[in-house]
């Protein structure tokens, strides 16, 4: 939980200005707790607030804000009387336009704001002292002031193609802690219906466009339905730098890879840190036996990098 400033800055890529909805407080019986947010484009959204009637009005209002250019506000919601839904909380939304001028104004591992000219209370002064000093903090809202602390990211995973393998790969590795996955394809429709909490899904019209925007430590496994997409991601890559990479396919389909990867002019040093075929061999083809088999590779990987920086520690 807390300001995802990595998808944020993903979904801006692919589609322009997003409005940014978070539950700044939630009192009663809410569908979700202060700090969960979701982000609303023209075409679509990303995340959740739950609360069915609630999440339909934030959306359509996100929308609006973006077609009517309208400023950063509030909205603040009883869930029984003012949507007629059966849970008897009461919620406080903001609605916040961000765009990648905006994005990269925001420094500092706690975000801090108000929709007035009120200055800073001594509370949240207080607050941001106290995680500056690496004391935890929650999401929350004082005089007219929300603050919250960026989001903990520490293995980001890109998985890039919502075909067979793919969706049996974010099945397996949606349940590990710590790996915030980050899902691509070419469109919305290639997307099943529902989405593991914490998976960010990316639609995009060229992926391989979106690879300068994955972090540079990012791990990437590469399965989408195209070779022609496989290579250009390959391609995008190692032109971007990554933690790992890996790409679904066959000894001979590597083989082509590499010859392609070094026409483009990449060194055999830096093809060779990308692996393909992913998965195990001997525990087949069916894609929940490669996703097992990539997700074991990966959580080996991420064990081993963790004992060499205990070393160098």
């Amino acid at each position: 939980m807390g300001f995802d400033a990595q998808t944020l800055r993903a979904v801006i890529a692919a589609h322009g200005p997003v409005i940014r909805v978070v539950i700044a407080r939630a009192q009663g019986s809410a569908p979700r707790e202060a700090g969960t947010a979701m982000l609303v484009w023209e075409g679509g959204q990303d995340g959740t607030i739950g609360g069915g009637a609630l999440e339909f009005e934030a959306t359509e209002r996100a929308r609006d804000m973006l077609r009517d250019g309208d400023a950063d506000h509030a909205l603040t919601r009883a869930l029984g009387p003012d949507l007629g839904q059966c849970c008897g909380g009461r919620v406080q939304l903001w609605l916040e336009r961000w765009d990648a001028a905006r994005l990269n104004g925001q420094q500092g591992a706690v975000l801090a704001r108000s929709l007035t000219e009120t200055a800073m209370p001594l509370s949240i002064k207080r607050a941001l002292a106290q995680a500056r000093q690496g004391q935890p903090l929650e999401t929350q809202l004082t005089q007219g002031w929300l603050i919250e602390p960026l989001a903990s990211r520490q293995t980001p995973v890109w998985i890039w193609g919502a075909g067979h393998v793919g969706r049996a790969l974010v099945q397996t590795l949606a349940a590990l802690p710590d790996l915030p996955l980050t899902w691509v394809d070419t469109g919305a429709d290639r997307f099943p219906e529902i989405i593991p909490q914490g998976v960010t899904t990316i639609p995009a019209a060229e992926p391989a466009r979106l690879m300068a925007h994955a972090p540079h430590d990012a791990h990437h496994l590469i399965l989408t339905y195209s070779h022609a997409l496989d290579l250009a991601l390959c391609d995008a890559a190692l032109r971007r730098g990554f933690a790992s990479a890996g790409v679904i396919g066959s000894d001979s389909k590597w083989v082509r890879f590499s010859k392609r990867l070094r026409e483009a002019g990449h060194a055999n040093a830096q093809i060779a840190r990308i692996c393909c075929p992913i998965g195990h061999k001997a525990l087949g083809k069916h894609p929940q036996a490669i996703a097992v088999g990539v997700a074991s590779a990966l959580l080996t990987d991420l064990a081993e990098r963790s004992k060499e920086r205990e070393k160098i520690a």
